[in-house]
């Protein structure tokens, strides 16, 4: 399409959908009544008579609704699967060209974003799962969980581990009515209705988003760490306030495969500390006081939560001395751990 005629077309979809206050109010008790004269209208409206007849002539003009002309003035509703039909058509046909002139921003690697728009929260939401390697934690209402199901499902089938916090979870879908361990590790439900729209991936891909936000508010925003250190924040949060404070709906219940690979320290002692036997790590990380990067492997003989899961340490025997290693921005602990390996008989090799 010209890019004349597509900017007609663009022009002509916004006039039909630029309705004021009074003419949605209108367009609506028509389309119940089926027929209203003007004074009738005003009756079951709060418009005030003297607006009355612009008003329904606004919707004429665009073909909402159909004016009849007797004494009184009537206002005739019009089916809108055919008052909408011209508009649908051009709608599709305007998407379709647009699409095709649309240019994908390039995100950079390296980012942290303030964005307000519900539909650029809900793109970089979906981003976030199916980028999802090894590890995704979710905060998702039961909209949200619905709306993602299939993708959910898509990602948990390729391996990658994840557990959903849903709230409120007075309205979370109950379990025989969904099918929960077909797309989630674990899932649980939190009481708070703010709690706020969350998602990590492998520890280092997040998003933080209030509630409002997602329902459309501009006003509120999201926050998004797009392969940014400052991630630590999203997945603690998750982790510490969120997790800790729901109950458990479902659990998967089956028996984790090894070697496993983690992204946030909590979650691998969630883990250890409900199995048994023997386990071995390779973790790479830095260290607490130098900064410089460290490997580390060895035997993990003791996981452990401080109080309020607060501080997570996992303390390995390696072939040189016993080391603790602590989550991101790690300060009681020798080694910050960035991803951790973890195996049954020996150290798992490291991905590279």
């Amino acid at each position: 399409m010209p890019r004349d005629d597509l900017r007609d077309a663009l022009e002509q979809v916004i006039t039909v959908f630029d309705l004021g206050e009074y003419e949605v109010t209108a367009y609506l008790a028509v389309l119940e009544h089926g027929e209203l004269s003007a004074s009738e209208l005003s009756d079951h409206t709060d418009i005030p008579q003297p607006r009355v007849y612009d008003t329904v002539r606004s919707l004429s003009d665009v073909g909402l609704v159909e004016l009849k002309d007797s004494r009184p003035m009537t206002v005739l509703a019009i089916d809108p699967r055919e008052a909408f039909d011209d508009v649908r058509t051009s709608l599709d046909d305007l998407v379709d060209d647009l699409s095709r002139r649309y240019t994908a921003p390039t995100r950079k690697p390296e980012a942290v974003s303030l964005v307000k728009s519900r539909p650029t929260i809900l793109r970089y939401l979906e981003d976030i799962i199916t980028a999802a390697e090894y590890e995704l934690m979710l905060s998702l209402t039961p909209r949200l969980l619905d709306r993602f199901e299939e993708t959910l499902r898509t990602v948990h089938d390729e391996g990658v581990a994840i557990e959903i916090v849903v709230s409120p979870a007075s309205e979370a879908p109950a379990v025989g009515q969904f099918d929960y361990k077909s797309l989630a590790t674990t899932v649980k439900g939190r009481r708070g209705i703010t709690t706020p729209v969350v998602a990590v991936a492998d520890g280092n891909y997040s998003m933080y988003a209030t509630r409002e936000s997602v329902r459309g508010n501009n006003d509120r925003y999201g926050v998004i760490f797009n392969r940014s250190e400052l991630g630590f924040l999203v997945s603690g949060f998750l982790n510490t306030v969120l997790w800790t404070t729901a109950e458990t709906i479902v659990g998967n219940g089956e028996e984790l495969e090894f070697p496993r690979r983690y992204g946030t320290i909590r979650r691998c002692i969630s883990d250890l500390q409900a199995l048994e036997g023997d386990f071995y790590a390779a973790i790479e990380g830095r260290d607490v006081e130098t900064g410089d990067p460290r490997i580390v492997e060895g035997e993990i003989v003791e996981a452990e939560f401080g109080r309020n899961r607060e501080v997570a340490t996992l303390t390995m025997e390696t072939e040189d001395s016993q080391i603790a290693v602590g989550d991101r921005v790690a300060a009681y602990e020798d080694i910050e751990a960035f991803t951790i390996y973890v195996g049954r008989d020996e150290p798992p090799e490291l991905d590279h």
